[in-house]
């Protein structure tokens, strides 16, 4: 980017829309029907740079990198190396930095798409642009524009700036990306009133919307940082990167076992100093105990673990973006989901007909003609005569397309026509032959003030124009109405407007189509339809929404079952929003709108503290703007919430960053959504968001098992050290010894944790609380049980060994080896925590196997060949040691089954 982009300024006016067009373009020094000479734009492009979203300056690939060493656990592993290096060891300790230098690649790699949201945001808006300037037309990149530019719109153009509107003639937008609102927009250059919320601004088109129908003209009032989408990117750039559950717990965890660490080698040293001990003797025991407390491994397992959980969720259509966020899905306690696209379709569907006085319910969702009208109606037949005339109605009056791409169908224009296009085809009718039969002679385009459209067409030798627009509109005009047989009949309004107000109840969007017959000329215009005589027939009402996501019910319901809380927060309509919300689940379906649904407007009005309050009780959230979706947030983590949201728009980014864990939609949603998000859904569903949940808690369990697994040898290889030195006794085992049981067995047997599958129930458990350690006393109890189990058996075994007469290498070997035998042993009472390794099956998890032999093998190697006895002073030991290390390492099984046992009866 050039310097020039820089300059420009993030002060923005709030106030254009209320401003009438004339003082708008006395303010920005403009004309309106010239536009600004070229002398103007140099002046104002020295003064706010291009027309571009500023970028933030991210972090670098190498300070990322760096970062991935900053973790407390990963500097434990740090300070292994490093005091085997200051042992001499320069084998082990380079092991040691070698897992720890993998441990950051995975990272790194991981987390290396780096977070572009805001290059995303600048792309939003790069397009060419037909503006005027000196009197004439010219085509620029939006880049080029300037605050006073005159920008002229058309159908399919996207919005470069901000602008105030000045002309719109049947103008409309999608601006779902921007304010969550699924349906197109109607414009007009009407001043408003100042406190009108962003998505009924009609005299407005803001930068990165996209405009589907009509013609308008409007002056450039902001760009770059200082439109909508920049103070979007600059919310996205102030949200903090949050710390996950699980980081925050590991870190807290990490600190305490290096404090423990730190005073049990000062003690052992003072005590063997007390003893009489040399320094130099002492000192080295103390590094010894220091390296058998370091859990070496668990950097590493932490980091595999959770990579197998990315794995795991990408089947599951769910891509993670940062590793520790696959845990913090497990300790999510709310799901703040947006609507449009996330709950629901974002595609328009007719769910109902009104017609010749009778209702016909329309099954299938989204723009697939794949379902059909009640109980498949003859058309042709006399008594669907005024449903055909419905059909031909929304059909004829239509200025969108429906087409096949792939395996997808498409509409282009609005989607609410896209809908009518739709239903006429379940109706078995296709607009594309009708518009042959019937050719447009005429029309009326929409007219947001009028709030109808109307079209010509020649039928059997008639002319007839269809009409389509809001009840409001065409009802009052219409003198009649059509029986099913099609016959013209007194019009009974009651009725109408009873559908009406049903349809209106369940969220539906009540369209009215009606029409002229026998007209005689070739045009239309207002004027003759708006007469006192004209007799306009009502044909009938198309009742349509944005349904819901197929499994969005189940998958809500799961997440309830699970102690999650779901909420709305959406930019739609209150209506639509409870609606869905009562299809759903959300909230109970009847309930009203009253203390049941908020909009943006009532949320203005509280400050953080009534918010907090209103967060937590209120489940649906409609009309809310960027900021408040923020503020919901944050309301929400400030009661010590674990919050997930999911979107797909730009509005959504701010909120998405924002949150524990921000989920964005992979299909539709856009760019700066996927890059401000954590993870993305490939296929759009929230019912991928309960799989995700449920991965997350299975990979949390599988590392709080790993760490009741790892624990206790750490722990036992401290006592041991301890112990020798109390008592005033030779080592058991050696630093390098330790170095190896750490390494190896971490690596063979514990990470056979990670594979573990998802064990049965884990849906339905609550949430853990965010302040709960990874640890509770039960399992801390049980660390310390194996703990004492392993001083026992391998300081017994080698003292044994001794007074038989063995060599100190046999009996350290013995010592050994019984810290790997129980490890083993007691990797089977860890695939479950709180169930038999029975009860869970023997060969659920093939990879306990294949690293309980990997291991096997190692320590015969160790035990028996050469080298290796040279290397780590280990001796040959015969059958009768390994009968009584078998005999310690069953002990321990049977001695954690027993506690599991009765640690189960007494909860």
């Amino acid at each position: 980017m050039n310097a020039v982009a820089h300059k420009n300024p993030v002060h923005r006016r709030n106030d254009w829309h209320h401003l009438p067009v004339d003082q708008v373009a006395d303010d920005l020094k403009t004309v309106l029907d010239d536009g600004l000479s070229d002398e103007a734009v140099s002046s104002l492009r020295a003064q706010h740079g291009e027309n571009r979203i500023t970028p933030q300056p991210g972090r670098g690939p190498l300070l990322r990198f760096a970062l991935q060493f900053s973790q407390p656990l990963v500097v434990v592993l740090v300070i292994a190396g490093v005091v085997t290096a200051f042992l001499g060891e320069w084998v082990d300790s380079g092991v040691i930095f070698g897992v720890t230098l993998i441990n950051a690649v995975i990272g790194f790699i991981q987390e290396g798409r780096a977070e572009d949201a805001l290059a995303a945001l600048a792309r939003s808006v790069t397009s060419e642009v037909t503006v005027l300037r000196g009197g004439a037309k010219r085509r620029l990149p939006s880049t080029a524009l300037v605050p006073g530019d005159v920008v002229l719109l058309a159908a399919g153009d996207k919005v470069p700036a901000d602008l105030r509107l000045f002309r719109a003639k049947e103008l409309q937008a999608i601006e779902s990306a921007l304010t969550g609102e699924s349906t197109a927009v109607s414009k007009h250059h009407k001043a408003l009133s100042p406190d009108t919320l962003l998505a009924e601004r009609g005299n407005m088109a803001y930068a990165g919307t996209v405009m589907v129908r009509g013609q308008g003209a409007g002056v450039v009032v902001a760009t770059g940082d200082a439109t909508e989408t920049g103070r979007i990117s600059r919310l996205i750039a102030e949200a903090p990167d949050l710390t996950t559950p699980l980081t925050s717990k590991m870190a807290v965890f990490s600190n305490w076992l290096l404090i423990a660490i730190g005073l049990l080698a000062v003690l052992t040293f003072a005590i063997g100093l007390w003893r009489g001990e040399s320094a130099f003797e002492m000192f080295m025991a103390a590094v010894a105990l220091a390296v058998g407390a370091i859990p070496e491994g668990l950097p590493a397992a932490m980091t595999i673990t959770l990579a197998i959980g990315v794995s795991r969720m990408a089947k599951r259509r769910a891509i993670i973006r940062k590793l520790p966020a696959v845990e913090t899905l497990g300790s999510t306690t709310v799901i703040c989901s947006d609507k449009t696209g996330t709950l629901t379709e974002n595609q328009m569907t007719v769910r109902e007909i009104f017609a010749g006085g009778v209702s016909y319910p329309v099954s299938g969702s989204g723009y697939a003609p794949t379902g059909k009208i009640a109980d498949e109606p003859d058309l042709d037949s006399p008594d669907s005569c005024a449903l055909r005339e419905c059909l031909l109605g929304g059909g004829l009056c239509n200025d969108a397309g429906l087409r096949k791409s792939g395996r997808h169908w498409e509409i282009t224009g609005d989607p609410t026509e896209g809908a009518l296009l739709v239903a006429l085809r379940k109706g078995g009718l296709d607009e594309a032959t009708l518009q042959k039969l019937f050719p447009r002679l005429d029309e009326i385009p929409f007219d947001s003030a009028r709030q109808y459209m109307a079209t010509l067409h020649e039928i059997e030798g008639v002319r007839i124009a269809y009409f389509k627009g809001a009840i409001e509109q065409l009802l009052p005009r219409s003198t009649s109405m059509l029986d099913a047989a099609g016959v013209p009949v007194p019009i009974d309004r009651e009725r109408i407007e009873k559908i009406a107000g049903e349809m209106a109840v369940e969220g539906l969007r009540v369209l009215a189509v009606g029409r002229l017959a026998s007209l005689s000329g070739g045009s239309l215009d207002h004027k003759q339809i708006e007469r006192d005589d004209c007799e306009l027939q009502f044909v009938g009402l198309f009742g349509m929404i944005d349904p819901p996501r197929p499994k969005a019910i189940s998958s809500v319901k799961a997440c309830h079952a699970a102690g999650i809380v779901v909420k709305m927060i959406t930019g739609d309509h209150a209506v639509t929003a409870l609606s869905i919300a009562s299809q759903i689940g959300i909230v109970k379906a009847g309930a009203e709108a009253e203390n049941t649904v908020l909009t943006g407007r009532d949320l203005a009005a509280l400050d953080d503290d009534a918010l907090r309050g209103v967060a937590q009780a209120v489940h649906v959230f409609a009309r809310v703007e960027p900021e408040q979706k923020l503020r919901l947030v944050r309301a929400l983590q400030a009661d010590g919430e674990v919050v997930a949201m999911t979107g797909d728009g730009v509005n959504d980014a701010p909120a998405l960053k924002q949150a524990n864990i921000g989920i964005a939609m992979g299909l539709a949603g856009t760019e700066v959504a996927k890059d401000a998000a954590d993870m993305v859904l490939t296929d759009d569903d929230f019912a991928t968001i309960e799989a995700a949940v449920e991965e997350g808690r299975g990979v949390y369990d599988n590392l709080v098992k790993f760490i009741t697994w790892t624990l206790p040898t750490n722990f036992g290889e401290g006592l041991v050290i301890m112990a020798a030195i109390v008592a005033g006794a030779t080592l058991p085992i050696t630093a390098l010894q330790i170095l190896w049981i750490n390494m190896t067995t971490a690596v063979f047997l514990g990470l056979t944790l990670a594979f573990e599958p998802i064990e049965k129930g884990v849906m339905r458990r609550v949430p853990r609380p965010p302040g709960t350690p990874i640890l509770d006393h039960a399992l801390i109890a049980r660390i310390v049980l194996v703990g004492v189990l392993l001083l026992g058996g391998s300081f017994g075994l080698f003292l044994l060994e001794l007074a038989r007469g063995h060599t100190l290498a046999e009996a350290r070997t013995v010592a050994v080896n019984v810290f790997v035998v129980v490890e083993t042993f007691y990797l089977f009472n860890c695939r479950s925590l709180s169930r038999s390794a029975l009860k869970i099956g023997l060969f659920s998890n093939p990879a306990i196997w294949y690293g309980v032999a990997t291991m096997a093998v190692l320590q015969l190697s160790l035990t028996y060949v050469p080298l290796m006895n040279q290397l780590f002073q280990t001796a040959p030991i015969d059958a009768h040691a390994w009968m009584e290390i078998f005999a310690v390492g069953l002990s321990a099984l049977l001695v954690v089954g027993v506690e599991k046992h009765l640690l189960h009866r007494r909860r």
